[in-house]
């Protein structure tokens, strides 16, 4: 029996416990997820730094799951764009049962490995394209059935699973362990396996955009002002950032389409927006050596 599914010894009577242990006992268990990420990060930062010459040659993520750890791919691939201003057609989640898959469990379609290969290539992957295949078993049929085409397309290739020796992992090229190990609730890996693949992911593609000069310092200046709220957010990176009151701050982001990194550079180095722009490309949007030039 996998690991994932081996019943837990720790709490046999959970459905005696008064709400406040429930509670307690659930949220205790998660510190599993956290240790196991934390024994995968040598394995992550090899695959952040196999990734890292693929996606500056323009390639794209690719995710693909079922169930709980479809969703999970789902969700960091849509929020790259807001945070990172990383094109959304350059993080393509795929979930086995399509879309509607999101909303509401589709149980059989896991087990089609055709449809995962199926659905892989129509989406035409090539050998810059980085495929992230998440599953808590690490047997899933349809993943299993995406990595085989991303292999044959020459992508590089990610496995995330929380069982030692799952397909999964030996079918990638970078695997990625989490062995979280048996379910408070038994065999329910949307609990701290789910939080496992959840703190993975987030881990890898953050790293990914970091390395890819979506970050300066540590604030978040590649993002998209697309509301009030992150407009407000661009005003305030771009006023730490810069060492500058509000005003300014906020007539440099007028001036470049609240692109808070073009901000940056338009007010430290006293250019206007289009030569900061500039720069910014010629240094493939790294803050700190578009700064460091004369």
């Amino acid at each position: 029996m996998l690991n994932t599914e081996t019943p837990s010894q720790r709490h046999p009577d959970l459905d005696l416990y008064d709400s406040v242990r429930l509670v307690e006992a659930l949220v205790d268990d998660q510190q599993t997820a956290l240790d196991a990420v934390r024994a995968a990060g040598p394995a992550l930062a090899a695959a952040v730094e196999a990734a890292v010459p693929r996606m500056a040659a323009g390639g794209r993520l690719l995710y693909a799951g079922a169930g709980t750890s479809g969703r999970l791919g789902v969700l960091d691939s849509v929020e790259l764009t807001p945070t990172f201003s990383w094109p959304a057609e350059r993080a393509v989640a795929l979930i086995a049962g399509g879309e509607s898959a999101m909303f509401m469990a589709v149980e059989g379609a896991e087990d089609n490995t055709l449809q995962g290969q199926k659905d892989l290539e129509a989406v035409q992957p090539g050998p810059n394209d980085v495929l992230l295949a998440i599953a808590a078993s690490g047997q899933t049929p349809y993943v299993l059935g995406a990595l085989a085409a991303a292999r044959q397309a020459g992508c590089l290739t990610v496995g995330l699973a929380n069982n030692a020796g799952a397909a999964v992992l030996a079918a990638s090229d970078h695997p990625i362990l989490l062995d979280t190990g048996a379910e408070i609730i038994s065999g329910s890996t949307r609990l701290k396996a789910g939080t496992a693949q959840k703190i993975a992911l987030n881990s890898f593609s953050s790293a990914l955009m970091v390395r890819l000069h979506k970050v300066y310092g540590n604030l978040m200046v590649d993002m998209k002002a697309t509301n009030a709220k992150l407009v407000r957010r661009a005003v305030a990176l771009t006023m730490r950032a810069a060492g500058v009151d509000e005003p300014s701050a906020r007539q440099a982001l007028e001036h470049c389409n609240f692109s808070v990194k073009t901000a940056v550079v338009m007010l430290l180095k006293q250019l206007p927006a289009e030569q900061a722009a500039a720069l910014l490309d010629h240094h493939a949007g790294n803050v700190r050596r578009a700064l460091a030039r004369q």
